[in-house]
C-alpha cells in the first residue's frame, strides 16, 4: 500500500489541513473501493493509522482508506467556527477525485468512523444516502441530547459548534435526519456493553428498525477502546464486503 500524509488548501475550510491517505499498490484507482474512516474526539487523522491494523485490512481488500483531519469539530459546520460538515462531505470526495482518481460512484464509497467519528459518519450518510454503499459507527455518539450536557464537550465549546439554542438543531440531530431520509444504505454499527454509549446505540438500532433500514448491531463486553474499534472495523468490512462476520460476535437487528 501507498501511504501518504498529505497537506492541502481546504476553501471549505479557510486553511491548509492534514489528511492521511492509504491507497492500493496496483489496479486502477477509479475502480478501487473507497472508506472515508473519522476520527474521534480526542484523536487527529493519525489515530486509525496508529493504533489501529486499518492500514491490513485495506491492504487484504485493495480497499483506499481517507482519514481527515477535523480537531474537535463534530464534523459539524460550526455556529462560531468553520465549516467541516461541509469540508468532508463536499470538499473532501471532490479533492479525493481530483488528486488521485478515486470514484465518486455511489457503489464503491464507504463511510466510517468512531465515537465523535461515528456521528460524522451516520451524518454524512444520512444527509446523503445516494452517495455511500455502506457505513459504520463505532461507539458513535447517536442521541444528540449529549450536546445539551456537554459529554467530553466544554460548555464553550458546545456553543462554538451548535449555538446557544437549548434544542439541538434538526440538521445536527441524526434521529431527525433518519426519519426524512429514504434508500439508506446498509448501517453497521457497534458499541460495547460497558460503553457508557451503549444505551444510545441500542435506542438508534430500534429507530433503524422502525425505519426499515438494512443494518447490522454488533455488541459485545467491551468499553471506549482501541481494542474494541480495531476489532470493529475489520467486523464492519466483513459486514459491507461480502465476508463473514466472526460468530463470535453478538448482533442485534
Amino acid at each position: 500500500m501507498a501511504f501518504l500524509r498529505m497537506e492541502f488548501s481546504s476553501r471549505a475550510l479557510e486553511m491548509c489541513t492534514s489528511l492521511q491517505v492509504v491507497l492500493p499498490d496496483e489496479g486502477d484507482m477509479a475502480q478501487a473501493k473507497v472508506v472515508y474512516l473519522f476520527h474521534g474526539l480526542s484523536d487527529n487523522c493519525t489515530g486509525w493509522t496508529r493504533f489501529s491494523a486499518c492500514e491490513r485490512y485495506a491492504r487484504e481488500r485493495g480497499i483506499a482508506l481517507v482519514i481527515p483531519e477535523v480537531q474537535r469539530s463534530f464534523y459539524a459546520d460550526c455556529a462560531y467556527g468553520l465549516n467541516y460538515f461541509t469540508y468532508v462531505s463536499q470538499e473532501l470526495p471532490q479533492a479525493m477525485h481530483r488528486f488521485f482518481g478515486l470514484s465518486l460512484e455511489r457503489e464503491k464509497n464507504y463511510v466510517m468512523g468512531l465515537s465523535m467519528g461515528g456521528y460524522g459518519a451516520l451524518k454524512c450518510a444520512l444527509n446523503y444516502p445516494e452517495r455511500f454503499a455502506g457505513v459504520g459507527s463505532f461507539s458513535g455518539v447517536t442521541d444528540a441530547e449529549i450536546f445539551k450536557t456537554g459529554g467530553s464537550l466544554r460548555d464553550r465549546e458546545v456553543v462554538g459548534l451548535f449555538g446557544g439554542a437549548q434544542e439541538v438543531a434538526p440538521e445536527n440531530d441524526l434521529a431527525s435526519l433518519l426519519a426524512r431520509a429514504e434508500n439508506l444504505p446498509p448501517i453497521y454499527l457497534s458499541c460495547g456493553e460497558q460503553d457508557r454509549l451503549y444505551p444510545m446505540n441500542c435506542a438508534f438500532a430500534e429507530k433503524l428498525a422502525a425505519k426499515g433500514a438494512v443494518y447490522r448491531f454488533d455488541h459485545r463486553p467491551g468499553g471506549h477502546s482501541w481494542d474494541f474499534w480495531d476489532r470493529s472495523l475489520e467486523d464492519c468490512f466483513a459486514y459491507h464486503f461480502g465476508e463473514k462476520v466472526p460468530a463470535a460476535v453478538s448482533p442485534r437487528g
